[in-house]
C-alpha cells in the first residue's frame, strides 16, 4: 500500500470538512482559526506536542492529515558532534511536510543552542521551539530540558542566544516549574516575552508530577492574563470536549495533544469536527483504523528501512491495538515478527479477523 495518496485522501476529507462551513471566519470556533506565529500562519490551532521517539516525520505529516494544524519535530540535542549520527538525521528530516515546519532543540549552554538554531534553519527548519518541559532523567541529568527551571539566569541566556541567533520565529515547550510549591512559569513567562519568543506552550504540571495526578490549567490562564505573546495549552488534553473546556479553563490561544495522539491521530478530526460543529464524531471502525495502521507501517517501513521500520512500529501497532479482543496475546505473536513483511501481515490478518 502507498502512503502518500492515502495520507492525501485524510487530508482531503479533514480539510473539507473544515470547507462544509461556509460560515466567515469570525463565526468559527477560535481553535478553528488560524494562528500568527512570528510572522507565520498556522492553519488552526491544534498542535501535535514533540514527544521523542513518537513525533516522528511519518507521524507529524500523519496527523496533519487528520487536521492538527501543527507538529513540532521531536527534540534533537544542541550537539553538533551528534548531528551525524543516524538518530538525529531521523529527527532532523522535514520531507514532504506542511509548512510550517519546527524543529526542536534542546541543551544547557547558550553557544550550542544557537548553533542548533541556525543549523536547523540551514536544514529547512521555519520555526525553532526549545524545550524546557522534558521531565526524562536522561535529559534532566545534563541540566536540560525541565532541570532547566531551577536556574532562572541560565533559562533567560538560553532564551536570549536562541533568539539572537536566527531570522525566524522561536517558541518556547516547558512546565509550571521543577518542583511543586516553587512553580516559576510566570516568571519565565515574562523573560521569554522580553526574550523575543514567540510563543509558549505549557505543560500543566511541574517536572516533579512527571505525568501524575491532574494538568493544572489554572497556572496556564495565570500565565495567558500576564503576557502577550500565544500561550498554548498542553496536558491531558484527550477529547473533543475537554479541549473545549481546557480552551474555556485558561483562555489559551492553542491546545497540544501528545500522548492522547498516539494510536489514534484521527482525535484532531474528532476536536475539529466538534468545536465546528458541536456533534461527537462515531469512533472509527476497525476496517478504517486498519487502513490507517496499514498506511502508517508502510510510512515508517519506507522512512526507516527493514531493520529499524520493524521495531519502530511496534509501539504504534501496540498502542492502535489497545482494546480490541484477543489484542494482548495478539501483540506477544506480532513482537516476535523480525521482518517488516511478516509484521505487515500479522497486523492485517489480526484487524482483518476484527472487521
Amino acid at each position: 500500500m502507498q502512503i502518500k495518496p492515502f495520507f492525501m485522501s485524510i487530508n482531503t476529507s479533514a480539510n473539507s470538512a473544515m470547507a462544509d462551513s461556509s460560515a466567515p471566519v469570525a463565526a468559527q470556533h477560535p481553535l478553528l482559526q488560524p494562528l500568527d506565529i512570528g510572522g507565520l500562519s498556522i492553519e488552526n490551532r491544534l498542535m501535535v506536542a514533540p514527544m521523542a521517539g513518537v513525533t516522528d516525520n511519518p507521524f507529524r505529516r500523519l496527523c496533519k492529515s487528520f487536521g492538527a494544524g501543527h507538529a513540532v519535530s521531536e527534540m534533537i540535542i544542541a550537539d553538533t558532534a551528534l548531528y551525524a549520527s543516524k538518530k538525529s538525521l531521523y529527527r532532523a528530516n522535514f520531507d514532504n511536510e506542511i509548512a510550517p515546519i519546527s524543529a526542536q532543540i534542546a541543551g544547557a549552554e547558550p553557544d550550542k543552542l544557537a548553533e542548533a538554531a541556525r543549523y536547523q534553519i540551514d536544514n529547512g527548519a521555519q520555526i525553532i521551539d526549545i524545550n524546557m518541559g522534558c521531565p526524562a532523567k536522561k535529559v534532566c541529568r545534563k541540566l536540560a530540558g525541565s532541570a532547566l527551571l531551577q536556574d532562572e539566569d541560565l533559562v533567560a541566556r538560553l532564551l536570549d542566544a536562541a533568539v539572537n541567533a536566527v531570522d525566524a520565529p522561536v517558541t518556547l515547550k516547558t512546565r509550571l516549574g521543577f518542583e511543586n510549591g516553587r512553580e516559576n512559569i510566570l516568571r519565565v513567562a515574562k523573560r521569554a516575552e522580553q526574550a523575543g519568543i514567540a510563543a509558549i506552550a505549557i505543560h500543566g504540571r511541574t517536572r516533579e508530577d512527571m505525568y501524575t495526578g491532574n494538568a493544572r490549567y489554572e497556572l496556564i490562564r495565570e500565565v495567558k492574563d500576564s503576557i502577550n505573546i500565544p500561550v498554548i495549552a498542553n496536558g491531558d488534553i484527550d477529547s473533543a470536549q475537554k479541549a473545549q473546556q481546557v480552551y474555556e479553563l485558561t483562555g489559551c490561544d492553542a491546545v497540544m495533544i501528545g500522548r492522547a495522539a498516539q494510536g489514534q491521530p484521527w482525535l484532531f478530526r474528532d476536536i475539529e469536527h466538534y468545536l465546528r460543529t458541536g456533534e461527537q464524531l462515531a469512533a472509527p471502525t476497525i476496517r478504517e483504523i486498519k487502513d490507517i495502521v496499514l498506511a502508517h507501517l508502510q510510512e515508517l517501513y519506507d522512512f526507516y528501512g527493514e531493520y529499524s521500520g520493524c521495531r519502530i512500529a511496534r509501539k504504534h501497532i501496540a498502542w492502535y491495538t489497545t482494546g480490541i479482543p484477543s489484542s494482548n496475546a495478539f501483540r506477544q505473536a506480532m513482537y516476535g515478527e523480525e521482518s517488516t513483511a511478516g509484521q505487515f501481515r500479522v497486523v492485517e490478518e489480526f484487524l482483518q479477523a476484527h472487521e
